[in-house]
């Protein structure tokens, strides 16, 4: 705790509730509190928005930092600077002195510092005999000190929203690349549809979309953009589908006049039975062990720890990796349907790791839609493993691991 009376500004200046609250908080500090004021500096710089400070006040701020001689923020190492306004303008790049005045304000209206007027209004310091610094009056940086865990916070809370404002601004550059080339192969081929109307509804799609914007104002588009591409790759593959089929019923048909036809029909009922079979077995099984995984979570961090950046609070346990996933999922432009699915099959954990694993080598996989649908359709066929998908992210990162069932 920090002992520090409640103080008024000198002369003309009128007492505020942000001072008061200010001052307040300075007296909550931890004893014995030490704070890198530089790193502090920067989550405050990466954090201005939110605090609410501008460009020019973090600039006098970072003057009034540099008046303390010690890196570290703490009770010990004082609190209180006293620079002159002439030093301090200096310091801020020559500021003015009526604009170096207004944003000294600022600072005290956002909580960031307070002050510590004398008698008389100046600034200074009193010493003992043995050299040592008594009592000092100027700027306090206590609450700075007091805000320190806010800041930070707030800092991460920042970058996360930023690392995935760039993932789907990415994800839509994707789309957009992709879904123009698809029609272009469509047209070129001749393929059937209505690809006038669907080239005009991407373009509408794509010049709607704002240059400056926060997530949740480009989610639509990036749902939109997603819809739209798999609308285009559906088209296409059901079209190599019927000509893949065309040509296995003509090659069939070949075959078929110098082989035993009675034989076939009889073995195919059999065939069909064993597959069945199998793949109740296999469902049988996911359902099983649906909610639960053999994989520490530990190992999934190790392996994934990209995911960790779109965690504001952090990852301690599944149920914030499953939370983080979730939410990386929309940014992926994967849709709920396609999610839902992958969860009922691989269960609610593994589909976590899965969408960690995809994230890390994101720049790879050009629909994360469908390259989730595609492992969810080989796990319910038995032809998946979560394990293998987690041991080649490890052994990408240069580690060398092995897995021992329980």
């Amino acid at each position: 705790m920090l002992g520090i009376p409640i103080t008024t500004p000198f002369g003309g200046r009128a007492m505020t509730l942000a001072h008061l609250k200010a001052q307040h908080r300075a007296k909550e500090v931890e004893e014995g509190k030490t704070v890198d004021k530089w790193q502090l500096y920067r989550w405050l710089c990466e954090a201005k928005s939110i605090v609410g400070v501008s460009d020019r006040s973090l600039a006098v701020l970072n003057a009034l930092l540099s008046f303390l001689p010690d890196d570290e923020l703490s009770e010990d190492n004082g609190l209180v600077v006293f620079p002159s306004n002439i030093q301090l303008s200096l310091r801020a790049h020559g500021m003015a002195p009526a604009t170096l005045r207004r944003h000294l304000a600022l600072l005290v209206e956002c909580g960031l510092i307070t002050r510590k007027d004398s008698p008389n209004g100046k600034r200074y310091s009193r010493k003992d005999g043995a050299g040592e610094i008594t009592d000092a009056f100027g700027f306090s940086l206590a609450p700075l000190l007091a805000r320190a865990e806010e800041l930070q916070n707030a800092a991460a809370s920042v970058r996360a929203s930023a690392m995935a404002l760039r993932l789907i601004r990415e994800r839509m550059t994707l789309h957009r690349r992709d879904i123009a080339k698809l029609i272009e192969v469509a047209v070129a081929q001749d393929i059937p549809g209505q690809w006038d109307d669907v080239w005009i509804r991407f373009r509408a799609v794509v010049d709607a979309i704002p240059r400056r914007a926060t997530i949740a104002a480009l989610e639509p588009f990036l749902c939109e953009l997603a819809a739209l591409h798999e609308l285009v790759a559906k088209a296409l593959e059901n079209h190599v589908n019927t000509q893949n089929a065309s040509a296995n019923e003509s090659n069939n048909e070949r075959q078929q006049q110098n082989s035993h036809t009675d034989t076939i029909v009889n073995s195919e009922p059999r065939i069909r039975t064993d597959q069945e079979a199998t793949l109740k077995q296999v469902q049988k099984a996911q359902k099983e062990k649906k909610n639960v995984t053999n994989y520490p979570l530990s190992m999934v961090m190790k392996a994934c720890p990209e995911i960790a950046d779109y965690a504001i609070n952090g990852i301690g346990g599944w149920s914030d990796l499953i939370r983080t996933a979730t939410q990386v999922r929309g940014y992926l432009g994967i849709s709920p349907s396609t999610y839902n699915d992958a969860v009922n099959v691989l269960g609610i954990q593994e589909t976590a790791i899965v969408i960690a694993c995809m994230l890390r080598r994101i720049q790879s996989i050009n629909s994360a839609g469908a390259y989730l649908r595609t492992l969810t359709d080989k796990a319910r066929a038995g032809e998946f493993s979560v394990g293998q998908m987690l041991m080649a992210a490890l052994r990408s990162k240069g580690s060398h691991l092995q897995l021992v069932p329980k």
